[in-house]
């Protein structure tokens, strides 16, 4: 893992941490204020299995750290027959597209071990995609993942919320996203609480 920093500075590239979350009707749980010994009580229709699921990837350059983006693509499960309950190697290119036609330049990617993250079919897909340099995290090593910050803003603005209906829950999750989206400090707060270091790299000639 230790060489995207070089590869991105010798490529001029985005470095793009890449992860995945979901959430059901069942709220995070959270505190709250409330009379003693009352305890508040929310009422959440949690029945079933629906989910939104979420696939989203902070985006920096070293060089320019006031330049980082967030982009998602979100999923929802409605508890139908044959419906994918998750995202799929097709949905991650997907994904990876639209990042490098937003962020206009190549992308070295950083995320983990998961099976639709190294199948053949994304090794496949990977390979098509000249701009796209691939680099995977530690196992087990969530706190070296930006993106894990995103999750956690995103639910603590869930906590207690009383969705009954899974396309309200979709629309709360992009809302929450799409705010943080705006908040470039926010994103690079979370990349900051990694330890990792992200100063530029001085290129390897041997690599040029």
């Amino acid at each position: 893992m230790a060489g995207y920093k070089s590869t991105a500075a010798a490529l001029n590239a985005w470095i793009c941490f890449e992860d995945e979350a979901g959430q059901g009707l069942r709220p995070p749980k959270g505190r709250t204020w409330g009379l003693i010994g009352m305890t508040p009580i929310v009422k959440v229709g949690s029945a079933g299995t629906k989910r939104v699921s979420v696939a989203g990837l902070i985006a920096f350059r070293p060089q320019r750290p006031d330049q980082v983006r967030l982009i998602f693509r979100t999923l929802v499960y409605h508890g139908r027959k044959n419906e994918p309950k998750g995202f799929a190697e097709e949905d991650y290119a997907v994904l990876l597209d639209a990042a490098h036609q937003q962020l206009d330049g190549p992308i070295v990617l950083v995320w983990d071990n998961i099976n639709t993250h190294v199948s053949t079919r994304m090794a496949e897909l990977i390979a098509r995609r000249k701009w796209l340099t691939v680099y995977r995290l530690p196992t087990y090593a969530p706190e070296l993942n930006p993106q894990e910050g995103v999750w956690s803003a995103m639910k603590s603005g869930l906590v207690n919320l009383a969705k009954r209906d899974i396309d309200q829950l979709l629309k709360t999750v992009k809302s929450r996203l799409r705010r943080l989206q705006y908040r470039p400090g926010t994103l690079a707060g979370f990349i900051a609480k990694t330890g990792l270091d992200l100063q530029p790299a001085t290129p390897d000639p041997k690599a040029l």
